[in-house]
């Protein structure tokens, strides 16, 4: 591959198959690309033609190569990598162009940060005991969490994570479990729901069960975690805005040695009862800027799980900025 700027931005490749997967159906790819950066592509032969403005033609290049990078790699090629390909681009060359190597590495292949928020998640779960990971619905926190776990768990013995500790909030304000059917387990399941979608996609079922069975993955309620110590295990806390400071500060010191804890939550979708402050918010004013603690935090810049979802957080989001606003100016 190529390129000159002899008519435009020129970019010419040596295998029209891949050419054929990186232009995409109908020319869907390029046509999805130049929406998001504002550039014209022409196709034409084993080449593309890119124009526009000098800055944004020059990330339509960079998400291009990254593109083909993918295809010669024998990675699959659709909307949603086309996508991530933009945003990581978009957000600048310093913070958002990945290594091969920082890709999370499950048996079912690797997993790529998606965004520069993901590509910020995923450095600090590599290089620090804890992390807390703020942001809205939809932008991977449950998912990489739980794929770096596995990945921890199954592909490097060396680091020494043992298990997998999965818990979360049971309900909105607090964990009334007594009032659900079935014994601890069968209580907590239904709300680790999104925790097991993401080991569904990470591991086989019978390998997932086995885990389960034996607690080598363990599912355990905020509530029955006091006294204990957890040792090489990987902690994954969901839901995290909707824990209380006391269930926090417990929470937190239950990390033993050679242990991994990330802690995820919305701090705008609180749900504790009003004039209880939330957990999160509190251990990340606290412990901010701690050795070995990283706080990475989310936007809708970030998020992966739809078009849609980040047109939602975004109107939620002005909302609350122009309420705010108002509240500041005395407005009714």
């Amino acid at each position: 591959m190529t390129a000159d700027t002899v008519t435009g931005h020129v970019l010419r490749f040596d295998d029209n198959r891949l050419l054929q997967e990186l232009v995409g159906p109908h020319n869907s790819h390029l046509a999805r690309m130049d929406a998001q950066l504002g550039v014209t592509t022409a196709f034409r032969g084993n080449q593309l033609t890119v124009s526009g403005e000098e800055a944004a033609v020059e990330l339509a290049d960079r998400a291009l190569r990254r593109l083909w990078r993918r295809l010669q790699q024998g990675q699959p090629l659709g909307h949603r990598e086309v996508d991530a390909a933009v945003r990581l681009v978009r957000d600048g060359p310093a913070r958002a162009e990945p290594s091969p190597q920082e890709a999370i590495r499950t048996r079912f292949g690797a997993i790529e940060a998606q965004s520069a928020g993901q590509l910020d998640f995923i450095r600090a779960m590599a290089s620090h005991s804890l992390v807390f990971g703020l942001g809205p619905a939809g932008t991977g926190k449950t998912f990489l969490a739980a794929a770096q776990a596995v990945s921890l768990l199954t592909n490097n013995p060396a680091r020494g994570i043992r298990r997998i500790v999965l818990t979360r909030p049971a309900v909105e304000a607090g964990e009334r479990l007594g009032f659900l059917p079935g014994d601890l387990k069968e209580k907590v399941n239904p709300y680790l729901r999104p925790i097991y979608d993401a080991l569904d996609k990470l591991m086989p079922a019978d390998q997932r069960d086995r885990y389960l069975a034996n607690e080598t993955i363990e599912v355990a309620p905020i509530a029955f975690m006091r006294g204990r110590t957890l040792d090489n295990a990987f902690v994954i806390v969901d839901e995290a805005q909707n824990i209380t400071i006391m269930q926090m500060r417990m929470l937190l010191t239950r990390l033993g040695e050679n242990g991994v804890m990330v802690v995820n939550g919305d701090p705008t979708q609180v749900d504790l009862p009003p004039g209880t402050p939330s957990g999160l918010l509190d251990a990340v004013g606290l412990l901010e800027g701690l050795e070995d603690i990283a706080v990475v935090r989310l936007t809708d810049g970030d998020v992966v799980r739809s078009d849609l979802v980040a047109r939602v957080v975004r109107a939620y989001e002005r909302r609350e900025a122009a309420r705010a606003a108002a509240g500041r100016e005395g407005k009714p």
